[in-house]
């Protein structure tokens, strides 16, 4: 038994390719994941740049700003404050830090209140309310006692 053709061939094809086509179904969810090397080229562009109360672009930035702008950068959002940046991705013993991970500390009041990215060789690069953005030692006196915790936002 033959079935009745209601579409000439050519109809068809179009409508095939069309349907192969279409961002609807061809439209994959990319993963993000951005590489620890690449994260840090990119924080270093910025050393230098000014301190900036509430800055997230190279005009001037603040520690959070500075972070979020770079993981922006590689297709990784994170959230604009550093206390809820510290409530992302997976926690990291102080041993086990790789650069890109993202250090924490208490510099006033109660709980986070600054954040960089781990750098590698015991320092961090983040953007210091006195001197922009520079790289740090976390042994340093004025961090060691304030570390508070990293955070691994890489896989």
């Amino acid at each position: 038994m033959r079935l009745p053709v209601k579409l000439p061939a050519i109809c068809l094809v179009i409508l095939m390719l069309v349907l192969v086509n279409s961002p609807v179904l061809a439209a994959t969810k990319k993963k993000v994941n951005p590489q620890p090397e690449s994260v840090i080229k990119t924080a270093e562009k910025y050393l230098k740049t000014p301190y900036r109360f509430g800055g997230e672009s190279p005009r001037g930035f603040d520690c959070s700003g500075f972070v979020k702008f770079v993981y922006d950068k590689h297709g990784k959002k994170l959230p604009r404050t550093a206390d809820v940046q510290y409530k992302t991705g997976k926690k990291v013993a102080r041993s086990k830090l790789k650069p890109g991970d993202l250090v924490f500390f208490n510099t006033y009041g109660k709980g986070v209140s600054h954040v960089g990215i781990y750098y590698g060789g015991g320092n961090f690069i983040h953007a210091s309310s006195s001197r922009g953005v520079i790289i740090t030692k976390l042994e340093e006196s004025y961090w060691k006692p304030r570390y508070l915790g990293a955070r691994r936002i890489m896989n």
